[in-house]
């Protein structure tokens, strides 16, 4: 059996790249996870609402008597939580990256321009002392 030269490609399955390589952080996984979870969620809206309908009104018997939306939003939920999702999911995380910075640098500087307004307003120097009250000697 001769072995693959270096030059012909392998036989075996290469390990799908993925197309954003960056590595998140826990928090930026969790915001793709959410929003995985929001896409999926909105896909099987109908079923999700069909289930919840039934089990209004029922407490411990929504199990028996509503196995068949249930399985019904369960199905719709397997269906499409796959890796295609996450990944769409997670590129849509990549495509908004600029938005969300956007946002945090209005929200920043809307922050410094209230504080400064605030601070103006009460006249709040750090470096005065209150005014002492009247019949006091310090």
């Amino acid at each position: 059996m001769a072995a693959p030269s270096k030059d012909s490609p392998s036989t075996s399955p290469s390990p799908r790249l993925s197309r954003n390589p960056l590595p998140l952080s826990a928090s930026q996984e969790s915001q793709v996870r959410e929003l995985y979870f929001k896409r999926v969620r909105n896909k099987c809206a109908d079923e999700v609402r069909d289930f919840a309908s039934c089990c209004i009104n029922h407490t411990f018997t929504a199990t028996i008597l509503c196995r068949k939306p249930q399985k019904a939003m369960n199905t719709c939920m397997m269906k499409y939580a796959n890796q295609g999702e996450q990944d769409a999911a997670r590129e849509e995380w990549f495509a908004t990256m600029d938005k969300r910075r956007e946002e945090r640098e209005k929200k920043e500087e809307k922050r410094v321009e209230d504080e400064k307004f605030w601070k103006e307003w009460w006249d709040k120097d750090l470096q005065k002392k209150p005014a002492q009250p009247p019949g006091k000697k310090a």
